[in-house]
């Protein structure tokens, strides 16, 4: 089973996961794990060690990252380098992502990670006719 750590800046991680949480359910091997406003890289690299630790075992990890190239991205990509061929490192969280994470996680890494870039951009919409109830109704 793939074990997901959410991560990111401050409390945005605990929050996004409790809304997939309400969506989704409670799955197994999730955790968030955040970055304090006065914490380093290295606590954060000792956070995510010991969220790893405490889903063992582990056979494939999924690092959801909030933003490309900040503190928890160096953190986890740091870790993922050291196991590129069971652990993934995907940025830019946001919610239809993690919902398909969370539905994909018997899935091998190498086939959810296309899958939740595919839902996450599939969540980005520009609205350009409030009323035109037509495309929601298609979604359903």
């Amino acid at each position: 089973m793939l074990a997901i750590i959410v991560t990111g800046h401050g409390e945005f991680t605990r929050g996004i996961l409790q809304s997939a949480e309400m969506i989704f359910g409670k799955a197994p091997k999730v955790t968030a794990v955040t970055l304090g406003a006065k914490e380093s890289v290295e606590d954060l690299a000792n956070h995510y060690q010991a969220a790893i630790q405490a889903m063992r075992p582990v056979d494939e990890l999924l690092f959801l990252v909030d933003l490309w190239g900040g503190s928890p991205y160096n953190a986890a990509k740091q870790i993922v380098a050291q196991h590129a061929d069971k652990y993934g490192l995907v940025s830019g969280l946001n919610l239809p992502m993690l919902i398909e994470a969370l539905s994909s996680q018997k899935q091998p890494l190498a086939e959810v990670i296309p899958r939740i870039e595919t839902a996450a951009r599939a969540g980005i919409r520009h609205v350009e006719d409030a009323n035109d109830t037509a495309a929601d109704e298609e979604d359903f």
